[in-house]
């Protein structure tokens, strides 16, 4: 099945809400997901914490978008479990390569320290997956993916499964049912994710987000 797993084939699994993962790093076939109980995001309801707030004033970490995709996702799998294998990962560069799988990058100086990544059809963005090497790296990675997709007419922010970590930043699950009539109205918009390079944490509209959360 891996030899299957084209862009064209991906694009058509996430317009039907299915999404593909393999057992581990190793392995050399994929499955489908299709949750009974979906997570998403609202992008009217990202929490930002106050310990995040502090991490936020003290200036410690700089957002880009689209600078570093493979390394994000090499950063992804780079756990004891990982669901993202070779042929996984192949399809997801080309999906990027192609405009519609994205990165934001959360840097220390100039050291990699956090991340997340997705794909985009119209106005849904189905998140893949996110890492950390550092307190905070990954809040800020979804602060600016919520506050880039907001800007730019999104309305859909899937998460796949629900955390507790996605939880405690304003994540919910929904029903099916209910997410397959998301999807479909979210597939039907026309949004772009926007430009690659630098992402300004004090921009205002990020500003916004931190004083109303």
């Amino acid at each position: 099945m891996s030899d299957l797993l084209t862009p064209d084939l991906l694009l058509q699994a996430y317009r039907a809400g299915v999404f593909p993962m393999a057992e581990d790093r190793d392995a050399t076939d994929v499955f489908w997901v299709q949750p009974r109980l979906r997570g998403i995001l609202p992008l009217d309801g990202f929490h930002v914490s106050r310990s995040l707030r502090k991490t936020l004033r003290k200036g410690l970490f700089q957002a880009s978008a689209n600078a570093a995709f493979d390394a994000v996702v090499a950063g992804c799998a780079d756990r004891d479990e990982t669901w993202i294998n070779a042929s996984i990962f192949a399809a997801y560069r080309q999906l990027h390569a192609a405009g519609h799988a994205h990165s934001i990058e959360v840097w220390q100086d100039r050291d990699l320290v956090g991340g997340v990544y997705g794909v985009t059809i119209g106005g849904a963005f189905f998140g893949e997956s996110m890492f950390s090497t550092r307190t905070d790296a990954s809040k800020v990675a979804l602060l600016c993916a919520v506050d880039r997709l907001r800007s730019a007419g999104f309305t859909l922010f899937d998460t796949q499964f629900l955390t507790a970590h996605l939880a405690s930043l304003g994540a919910v699950e929904i029903p099916r049912h209910a997410y397959e009539q998301r999807l479909a109205k979210a597939v039907a918009i026309d949004a772009c994710f926007g430009p690659a390079g630098p992402i300004r944490l004090d921009q205002p509209s990020v500003q916004r987000m931190i004083q109303t959360s």
